[in-house]
């Protein structure tokens, strides 16, 4: 019995290969509360695609390392996110204050992030891992809505090359 509730434990605590909504998929739109630079704005997704593709990253907290990591690397990357149109946006159930001190501490004010307090858009997305917090997922969305690439994985390393991979060769197909 004890080795069912173990193994049932881990089960629950294993990470799926990939994200629950999928490339082809309709990414479902949002409008949330963000922070850029220490500054406080309104993000809205469908917006961001009329500009060009967009990556919505989830992670589960700000200022923890794996999430520190993420928002760093996205940072770094983000002037090649720039040259191929995209857009970055950051979401967790942080709040916004916690979110202000991250955009300019972690991510360099180099991009957003956005506050998802009550959960609702981790919930639409198929993001939450337990207890309210998102599973570190990155999705890349066309400006038609639909999404070209999902990826989860707890560990941050792959997410800002897999998604820029995702844009490039999408961009690619688009000539």
């Amino acid at each position: 019995m004890r080795l069912f509730v173990l193994a049932l434990a881990l089960a629950t605590v294993a990470l799926p290969a990939n994200a629950m909504l999928k490339a082809g998929d309709i990414a479902p739109d949002f409008t949330l509360q963000a922070a850029l630079d220490g500054k406080p704005f309104t993000f809205s997704l469908a917006e961001a695609r009329a500009k060009g593709p967009v990556v919505v990253y989830f992670y589960p907290k700000a200022f923890t390392q794996g999430c520190s990591i993420e928002a760093h690397d996205f940072a770094v990357a983000i002037d090649q996110f720039h040259a191929l149109g995209a857009t970055v946006i950051g979401v967790s159930h942080d709040n916004i204050d916690t979110l202000d001190k991250f955009s300019v501490a972690v991510c360099a004010s180099k991009f957003p992030v956005a506050a998802d307090a009550d959960g609702a858009v981790m919930t639409k997305w198929d993001t939450v891992l337990k207890e309210g917090y998102a599973n570190r997922t990155s999705y890349v969305i066309a400006p038609d809505g639909h999404i070209l690439y999902a990826f989860t994985d707890l560990n941050p390393d792959h997410h800002v090359e897999n998604t820029l991979k995702a844009i490039s060769d999408w961009k690619a197909a688009q000539k």
